[in-house]
């Protein structure tokens, strides 16, 4: 078994940071060891945890995963100057929105806790039933899911899913759509008990060739004929189970949540 270390480094609590940890159950062939360094916020601090990610790469002979949530720019990039790999929670989504609405984000530690309130918790609970429901990883729980996506393979599930736990706390799972779906011509069994949870998302043939082959190569999987068949038989499944779906092509995670929402907040007929 490959073994990896992961490092949870945080200005603050390393809560928020923490949550995306469950990310590793994907890859059960990898032993993580975790390594947790809340409270990391002076150039000091970021010297002994670039030490630390040079320990990590000694032991087990590759770079590590850095999971982090630092809010001073200086101190981010300086940590950066670490071989490791890195998965910025700022860099990912708190500056591109700041772009996006043309407003310079807090940064402060703790400010997470602070402008989310008593709405704090329950966005967590939602992040941490949101990863560990992704991509169909376990049946149970999902009578606490608010939505269920599903959807051929590299559609945009899991991102979605994502955004709507973090800024919405919405409870969601997702499940692909996998060739013995399209042989048995059905839905997943599972999915039938909750049917009025699911949404569907679908995508032009052609974007998920693109996508596919960044992933796989040349693959049957990635084939654009492939791609083709798997996603007029997806929709065809859910124009049978007569299920709601939007197409992620040209539309971004914040108009795919909202049309989500919509559809989830309607009073019941």
């Amino acid at each position: 078994m490959l073994r990896r270390t992961v490092l949870f480094v945080s200005d603050g609590t390393g809560i928020t940071a923490s949550a995306l940890g469950k990310l590793l159950e994907h890859f059960p062939s990898t032993q993580f060891t975790q390594v947790r360094l809340p409270f990391t916020d002076t150039l000091d601090k970021i010297e002994l945890a670039q030490s630390a990610i040079k320990r990590a790469t000694d032991e087990d002979g590759g770079r590590p995963v850095v999971i982090m949530s630092l809010g001073n720019v200086d101190l981010r990039n300086k940590l950066k100057q670490a071989n490791a790999y890195f998965i910025d929670l700022f860099n990912t989504f708190i500056d591109p929105l700041g772009l996006e609405l043309d407003q310079k984000p807090l940064t402060g530690a703790g400010i997470a806790h602070s402008v989310m309130g008593s709405n704090y918790h329950e966005r967590m609970e939602a992040i941490n039933f949101t990863l560990g429901h992704d991509d169909g990883m376990t049946n149970s729980g999902l009578d606490e899911a608010q939505v269920i996506l599903i959807g051929v393979s590299r559609c945009g599930k899991t991102p979605t899913s994502i955004y709507l736990a973090m800024q919405f706390g919405i409870k969601a799972a997702n499940y692909p759509l996998i060739p013995e779906d399209f042989e048995r011509g059905t839905l997943p069994e599972v999915l039938y008990k909750h049917i009025d949870k699911i949404f569907g998302l679908t995508i032009k043939a052609e974007r998920l060739h693109s996508v596919r082959s960044e992933r796989r190569p040349d693959s049957f999987y990635a084939s654009l004929d492939n791609c083709r068949k798997e996603i007029a038989t997806a929709e065809d499944l859910m124009r049978k189970n007569n299920i709601t779906w939007a197409d992620s092509t040209s539309r971004s995670i914040e108009e795919l949540s909202a049309i989500i929402l919509q559809k989830i907040r309607q009073p019941a007929k």
